[in-house]
């Protein structure tokens, strides 16, 4: 599972109708000067000289300026995005078109090029089953790189898309006993695609090989930026099949800023994880018609916990950058915000997906299959197994019914705020336009770090464990560090770092520690825990003394603050007590015990 594609987890930001480098300039510092977190900046087909692939429009999207753009991206941690179309201009001038020829590389119908119909114009697809193909596409990307240093790949167009129907010829490839449901009605199988009488290298129809498109694109794509960049490559495609996630990220497709459309980017957020490909979401804010800043707000409420989060628009519709609206400037901040303290444990989410092909966003039923009342929830989900995401779907709604499996669950954005059920229970939720919510269900350590405007900025920040104990005082977790960019993630060499969690109650000790594997390149990039908050302690206790130490060496741990906070209430009437340990300095890369002794008051 995406062993090989990067994640670039952060916030992304595009538009199909940018008009010029200036433009994109002015989204970069709105959302600066805004204190938005903004990591990726996406281009459309805007920046294309006439809608041609690696070609940059001389006007609006010259060159050298667009060079300095993401030579400005790069100083500021961010990194740049552009599309791709897999149409190829026919054209005798345009060198992609003309070394397409020499290859002999596109699909072909009764015997030449097929002819169809995209952005540019008249256009030959490049045909991926064809042995030349990946050093052909290979080798244009490699060209466009070297005019542009470009961080990644958005295949957009890859079902194929065409924009003409070509007429049948008198076959039953063209002909099949029976229709496509193509936008809900029902039509002919070579309906704005090309026809199912293309012929592949090989002698393959399309009718054999139409839906393997997407996934042999990317595939394409994927060995040709790992061997430009030599980095873990990021890709997004719109269209995939099995094992497309292991090559590629994924958007669910020309979405609409509606309400209905924010609802179902739920589902088809959770059914693309389940089918293995675990980075994808939806255009926040809605890609088609214009958005209002009701939806907006509402949409980034949820959509900063997809695990791909991009805004993103089409021409002619009204603006929908995050820094617009003031009401959706104060739920960016916080609920990015939460979304890079959160990276740690989103990484590793990402992480679990390589290994074992776990999805990132998960429906209720996969952590709580015995809850049969979680078969159903749609409007719902949880990130990992430990933290749930309950939007507000509808417009003007105040409150939110939400579903809380069996579990103590703390509220992220308030920890004295908590849902306890032993067997599960609907609870209506306030949710007020600026508060979403997200809670972490008992028994989880989260690794998270600090607030920061890129993950890069991130990346550099002290580690906080938010330790959160089931009834017995019990919980674990664990994180994956990297570089980010090496090719295979956990890959050989030690240049990455997993640490797991622990929490153990025994008698009035509650003891943190800490397992380490390759700790070498967690101490060389210094990262080290500076603050331990357990919560769900019933009320009652209280931090007599605290005690730490590395165990590699034994030399005492810095004891640190230690603070018992607020009382948090508990909706069955119970409480419990938030108990901060802050200014240590405890090394990630090294195994640590920390030990509080609890006293009954």
């Amino acid at each position: 599972m995406f062993k090989k594609h990067g994640h670039f987890p952060g916030f992304h930001q595009c538009r199909y109708g940018y008009k010029n480098v200036a433009d994109l300039e002015g989204v970069v510092a709105g959302y600066a000067k805004a204190h938005i977190p903004l990591e990726v900046m996406s281009t459309d087909i805007g920046y294309m000289d006439a809608y041609k692939d690696f070609t940059l429009d001389p006007i609006n999207f010259p060159a050298e300026k667009m060079k300095e753009f993401v030579s400005s991206l790069h100083k500021n941690g961010q990194k740049y995005v552009l599309i791709l179309d897999p149409g190829i201009s026919v054209n005798e001038t345009y060198g992609t078109y003309i070394r397409g020829m020499q290859a002999d590389i596109f699909i072909k119908r009764e015997g030449v090029p097929y002819l169809g119909v995209v952005w540019p114009g008249p256009v030959y697809f490049p045909d991926f089953l064809h042995p030349s193909s990946e050093s052909y596409w290979g080798g244009e990307i490699k060209r466009f790189h070297d005019v542009l240093p470009f961080d990644g790949l958005w295949l957009d167009m890859n079902e194929l898309s065409n924009f003409i129907t070509s007429p049948p010829l008198p076959s039953t490839l063209d002909n099949p006993p029976y229709k496509i449901n193509n936008a809900g009605v029902h039509r002919p199988i070579n309906n704005n695609t090309i026809p199912a009488t293309s012929y592949h290298f090989g002698n393959i129809s399309d009718y054999n090989a139409h839906n393997l498109y997407g996934l042999l694109e990317v595939r394409a794509t994927n060995k040709a930026l790992v061997d430009v960049t030599g980095k873990r490559p990021f890709i997004l495609a719109r269209s995939t099949f099995v094992s497309s996630g292991k090559h590629t990220a994924h958007w669910t497709g020309d979405n609409a800023a509606t309400w209905n459309d924010l609802a179902y980017s739920i589902p088809a957020t959770l059914n693309s994880g389940l089918l293995g490909i675990p980075m994808v979401g939806a255009d926040i804010c809605g890609f088609s018609w214009d958005t209002t800043e009701e939806l907006c707000n509402r949409w980034i409420q949820l959509g900063a916990f997809y695990p791909f989060a991009r805004d993103h628009s089409a021409k002619g519709t009204i603006r929908r950058e995050l820094y617009l609206w003031d009401s959706v400037i104060a739920s960016a901040r916080k609920v990015l915000g939460l979304r890079y303290r959160l990276l740690p444990y989103l990484y590793t989410l990402m992480y679990e997906a390589n290994r074992k092909g776990m999805p990132i966003a998960r429906p209720l039923f996969f952590s709580f299959p015995e809850d049969k009342m979680t078969y159903n929830i749609h409007s719902q989900f949880l990130i990992g197994k430990g933290v749930m995401v309950t939007p507000v779907l509808k417009s003007g709604a105040q409150t939110v019914d939400a579903y809380f499996p069996s579990g103590n669950w703390l509220d992220l954005f308030n920890y004295s705020n908590s849902v306890s059920t032993a067997s599960g229970m609907n609870v209506m939720l306030d949710a007020p336009p600026d508060h979403p919510h997200l809670h972490v269900r008992e028994g989880n350590i989260l690794a998270m770090q600090g607030e920061a405007m890129t993950t890069e900025a991130a990346r550099k920040t002290p580690f906080e464990l938010l330790v959160v104990v089931d009834g017995n005082g019990n919980s674990s977790g664990q994180v994956f560090l990297d570089d980010g960019e090496d090719v295979e993630m956990g890959g050989e060499g030690n240049k990455w770092t997993l640490v797991r969690f622990y929490c153990e109650k025994t008698g009035n000790d509650v003891t943190v520690r800490s397992e380490v594997v390759n700790g070498e390149f967690a101490l060389m990039e210094k990262w080290i825990i500076d603050k331990v908050t357990i919560l769900g302690l019933r009320k009652g206790t209280r931090m007599a003394r605290l005690r730490g130490h590395e165990l590699c060496n034994d030399v005492e741990a810095k004891s640190g603050q230690r603070t018992v906070k607020t009382v948090g209430k508990s909706s069955d009437g119970g409480e419990f007590v938030i108990a901060e340990v802050s200014g240590l300095s405890l090394l990630l890369g090294k195994e640590f015990k920390l030990k509080v002794k609890l006293s009954q008051s």
